[in-house]
């Protein structure tokens, strides 16, 4: 889809939007397929808006966490892992669904992260929400129905697994709060957050597309990530 047509298609649906909010009526309409191209056009044609309050937030509001969501018979967890990890060497008796072990080249920090599965050791491999819940509950997904809440929590476009305490230190930050340590792979991680966003219909703070500008400024043409697939309800 052209920019200019992306752009107009994307201001009806925010004119659509405004109406039927002044009208006191949650709304959602059903989502167009991820456009493809420059993050950057992608960017400039994402609504662009404050951050609304984080009342009512809660991780439930998301559904169920690491659901089979492509219903594959594997929880997205262990789909996640299997994507990202190499040497990857799975639990007897599970048809190659649970991750027993595995080794991470963490895009966010550049390090090598060993993976084995165990009380003491999963969590040195975490699953991060590129666009963090939080985020989200707060430009636009309060807007989403339960159930695309609950694709957007377990969409493999908006989940990425890196080193645990890489993921701690990030929290619910936005770009304009955290960037991931390697500097290589921040545009690729912008471009993933501004597809999530187009995606699901989300907005963008002032500050937030101002660091995602500056990050898109250093690598002109960054093409979003291929979609998922997976299909937001």
């Amino acid at each position: 889809m052209g920019s200019r047509r992306w752009s107009g298609f994307v201001g009806s649906v925010i004119v659509a939007l405004v109406v039927a909010g002044c009208a006191g009526v949650p709304v959602w309409i059903d989502p167009v397929p991820l456009p493809t191209g420059d993050a950057a056009t992608v960017l400039a044609a994402l609504p662009v808006k404050g951050r609304a309050p984080r009342t009512g937030y809660d991780r439930d509001e998301f559904g169920q966490s690491w659901r089979d969501i492509d219903r594959n018979g594997c929880d997205q967890r262990n789909d996640v892992l299997a994507r990202d990890l190499d040497d990857v060497e799975y639990r007897a008796g599970t048809q190659s669904c649970v991750v027993q072990t595995g080794r991470l080249a963490d895009p966010y920090s550049g390090r090598t992260v060993a993976f084995r599965r165990g009380k003491d050791t999963s969590a040195d491999v975490q699953i991060d929400h590129v666009v963090a819940l939080s985020n989200a509950w707060q430009t636009g997904a309060q807007q989403l129905d339960e159930d695309t809440r609950e694709q957007f929590a377990n969409d493999p476009l908006n989940l990425m697994a890196t080193d645990g305490a890489v993921n701690q230190g990030k929290g619910d930050g936005d770009a304009a709060t955290w960037l991931p340590p390697s500097r290589n792979f921040r545009c690729p991680y912008v471009a993933r957050q501004v597809a999530v966003k187009a995606k699901y219909r989300l907005w963008v703070t002032f500050a937030e597309r101002d660091a995602i500008q500056r990050v898109l400024g250093a690598c002109p043409g960054q093409e979003l990530p291929p979609d998922s697939g997976v299909a937001a309800s």
